[in-house]
């Protein structure tokens, strides 16, 4: 959510940091209301003094025996038009609650400008596709002759964009999970945490998917929400908190199941594991003070580069447009691994900067160092650490051979009880 105060202050700077995203002026709007809002309270002020005041002459007639019967109809008065300007602002201050947390956050300013993904900038490659000759497959049709990858069951069970894993697929799904957490925890400073998958609006509010997006989540009926990524639990960890200067950074990862409904993507990748409504993946978490934001960003980038690295698979990394950076995003990289059976780079991990955009939804601030006064809202980051679908999708794709069996990975070797090598089934 943006700070109203900035706003009074920077409303062209505003209107401008929207314009890049293709959204129209809101400074307007908001500081009319937020006008109203000041001068309606400023009316209550004038009027709860007035009827202090009042209330003493009351007390002061009565004592020196006079009559305070018109003193008392006009406070009566008074209480009544507070109650009617309390009301009124009340109903002020939800509409700019609400128009707030409508708009997204405004972009970096060295954030390309563009309107969608195709204008992203490539800022760098890593690794060369191996060359091959001999016919490349797709993860779909390895995956179903290895005899480990069915998507006909299940949607027997759930219904489209869902799959499920068995044998040695399944246990290479597992090890690339380990493998991630290992290197987190134990190389990258991230405490695991192994938090809830079913939240309260409030937690999805604080992260941004709500009230925009709501239609791209699911809800149970007892009204709680399905995560869409692990994200909106561990970043919440700090939600209505005050820290402690001295004890951020803060860093967390975990692996979780994500849900979405994928509302917005109709017709976009209905084959395979690439896009589903149930996947796995873990995620990265930080919590900054604002001027280790910048530096947080490329240090979770660099993290989950290495397990792209470490797994030996081409990727390159996108600086997202300003079109198509997140809602709550003010600053985006994407890592982009390659697939052979597509023949084009696809998105695998996103880490973003948002500043102090959640902080301020959530109520998450922090006492800066000792001696400095007041307390100031934190900077969010997140990042996949990977979608651990989508890299099963790149090591079974990349690591093919050419008589359909799949090499494992020698990072994921000592996870997989002595499997080097996954064959196609027989029939």
């Amino acid at each position: 959510m943006h700070d109203l105060k900035w706003i009074r202050e920077n409303p062209e700077a505003f209107d401008a940091g929207l314009g890049r995203r293709r959204l129209k002026a809101q400074s307007g709007v908001v500081l009319d209301l937020d006008a109203r809002n000041r001068s309606t309270l400023t009316k209550l002020q004038t009027l709860q003094a007035q009827r202090n005041e009042s209330s003493k002459k009351i007390g002061q007639v009565k004592k020196e025996g006079g009559n305070a019967d018109e003193l008392m109809v006009a406070v009566a008065a008074m209480k009544d038009e507070m109650a009617a300007l309390e009301g009124e602002q009340k109903a002020i201050s939800d509409e700019i609650q609400t128009l707030l947390l409508g708009i997204p956050n405004l972009p970096h300013d060295d954030v390309p400008d563009g309107m969608s993904e195709d204008d992203n900038v490539e800022l760098r490659r890593v690794g060369d596709p191996k060359i091959r000759n001999y016919d490349v497959k797709d993860h779909v049709s390895l995956g179903e002759a290895l005899g480990g990858m069915k998507f006909e069951e299940a949607a027997k069970i759930s219904g489209a964009r869902f799959s499920i894993l068995t044998g040695p697929l399944a246990r290479l799904e597992r090890a690339l999970a380990q493998l991630m957490l290992d290197t987190h925890t134990q190389e990258n400073g991230y405490t695991e945490v192994n938090p809830p998958v079913l939240v309260k609006d409030n937690a999805l509010l604080g992260t941004g998917q709500l009230p925009k997006f709501a239609d791209d989540q699911y809800r149970t009926q007892d009204d709680l929400w399905l995560i869409p990524t692990a994200e909106v639990s561990l970043t919440n960890l700090v939600a209505d908190s005050i820290l402690n200067g001295s004890d951020l950074p803060l860093r967390f990862t975990a692996f979780t199941p994500c849900f979405r409904r994928e509302a917005g993507a109709a017709g976009k990748d209905t084959r395979g594991m690439i896009r589903q409504h149930q996947f796995e993946k873990v995620e990265m978490v930080s919590i900054v003070s604002p001027d280790q934001s910048a530096e947080e960003l490329d240090r979770m980038t660099a993290c989950a580069e290495g397990i792209l690295q470490k797994l030996e698979l081409p990727y390159r990394i996108m600086a997202l447009s300003a079109g198509d950076i997140g809602f709550s995003a003010h600053r985006t990289y994407d890592l982009e691994v390659w697939l052979p059976g597509q023949n084009l780079y696809r998105e695998i991990s996103s880490c973003s900067n948002c500043q102090d955009f959640q902080a301020l939804r959530m109520g998450a601030r922090y006492k800066p160092e000792e001696g400095a006064k007041g307390t100031k809202p934190v900077h969010t980051l997140n990042g996949s650490g990977l979608a651990v679908g989508r890299t099963l999708v790149a090591v079974l794709e990349n690591y093919q051979q050419e008589d359909g069996s799949v090499e494992v990975p020698q990072a994921l070797k000592p996870y997989m009880g002595g499997i080097e090598n996954i064959s196609p089934a027989v029939n």
